[in-house]
């Protein structure tokens, strides 16, 4: 993209009072954004009405320093990209949404936003231990079989996908509330360098767009529409997760959620979309087999980790946690254990791996997927 077509996008995109639909509408009756700006108050108020006419008008004070901004930004590195809606690139599945960006910013590879097969995953920024393993893994094996992974680079969930479609050597897509020049949440700015170095970070925000919580609930639908699939592997009642969901599913998109325990507020936001209609899945081969996902030819099975082996006492206290959460005095009733050797006990599985320490003073034991 030259200067001066950058240049002219920005200015539609910066205008006030002009979203996504609008800008839209404005294009298709009028070709381009240059032809836009060409035109009469007369014409534009036709289309738009006298108030966005004048605004259209009238350049935003702040497009001159955004426009070199962003051109500096561009010429930094070949892996810094600008796509407009005219753009071949531009991802096709965005194009079919009511309000497609304007602009997309990418960081990253293009082939990433063009992979074959892509599943978005998404839920709770506060998950269960077994919650983030649960992501972590499902991405893992999702990446092996080839799939593209797309999540929203904020704590929880979607930093556990990111890093399992990593640890696969899969690339992976961040949609981010964010622009492209600032890293949110701050503690996942070499996951971002990683995904940007075998994957794409994405977004419709201009440079400099701070993290400002009206942005987020609406990158979602662009999670929704990257995905062919969206599973929410954690989530409550109320949250951005669901949103996801159901943005997905209103896109004709299919809904996998994975169940937990029913004293979990974690899991109440799953058990929810499944009474809903979206299916319950126990593995990642679920998810493949509902999208008829053929792992490569040439895929090397994931090598499984050696599982740990606890000791007998272990064991046994293992077997009085279950797999819901559960209190100190009630293991203590289980087992019979002194306080001091079932605490003893607990912080050892928790070391190993094999405990999760939740709020309200509970445990929780952690299976692999």
């Amino acid at each position: 993209m030259e200067r001066d077509e950058l240049g002219a996008w920005l200015r539609l995109l910066l205008t006030p009072g002009v979203g996504n639909a609008t800008a839209r509408q404005l294009l298709a009756a009028l070709g381009g954004p240059h032809q836009v700006f060409e035109q009469s108050p007369a014409v534009l108020a036709s289309l738009v009405g006298p108030r966005l006419a004048d605004a259209l008008l009238a350049p935003p004070p702040e497009w001159g320093r955004q426009l070199s901004t962003t051109w500096a930004w561009l010429q930094a590195g070949p892996a810094h990209h600008v796509l407009s809606l005219a753009d071949a690139g531009y991802p096709p599945d965005l194009l079919q949404m009511p309000d497609p960006p304007t602009l997309l910013f990418v960081q990253g590879s293009l082939a990433a936003l063009a992979h074959p097969q892509r599943v978005a995953v998404v839920g709770s920024r506060n998950p269960t231990p077994q919650g983030q393993l649960n992501a972590r893994e499902f991405a893992r094996a999702l990446g092996h079989a080839g799939v593209c992974v797309v999540s929203g680079l904020a704590l929880g969930v979607d930093g556990g996908a990111h890093e399992g479609a990593l640890d696969a050597g899969a690339p992976t897509v961040a949609v981010v509330g964010t622009g492209l020049d600032r890293v949110y949440p701050a503690r996942h700015k070499a996951l971002a360098h990683r995904i940007a170095a075998t994957g794409a970070l994405i977004s419709e925000y201009p440079l400099g767009t701070p993290p400002l919580a009206p942005h987020f609930p609406k990158r979602n639908r662009l999670i929704a529409a990257l995905g062919q699939g969206t599973l929410v592997v954690e989530a409550a009642l109320q949250s951005g997760s669901l949103i996801t969901a159901r943005l997905a599913a209103d896109m004709g998109r299919d809904v996998f959620a994975i169940p937990g325990s029913i004293h979990s507020p974690q899991s109440r936001g799953c058990h929810a979309l499944i009474r809903q209609g979206a299916k319950l899945v126990e593995s990642a081969q679920d998810v493949l087999e509902e999208l008829h996902v053929l792992p490569p030819a040439d895929a090397a099975a994931p090598a499984d980790e050696p599982p740990e082996v606890p000791a007998t006492g272990d064991a046994a206290l293992l077997a009085a946690l279950g797999h819901d959460p559960v209190g100190l005095d009630a293991l203590q009733a289980r087992t019979g254990w002194p306080t001091a050797q079932l605490q003893a006990a607990l912080l050892e599985l928790e070391l190993v791996g094999e405990v999760g320490r939740l709020p309200g003073g509970l445990f929780q034991r952690v299976g692999r997927v």
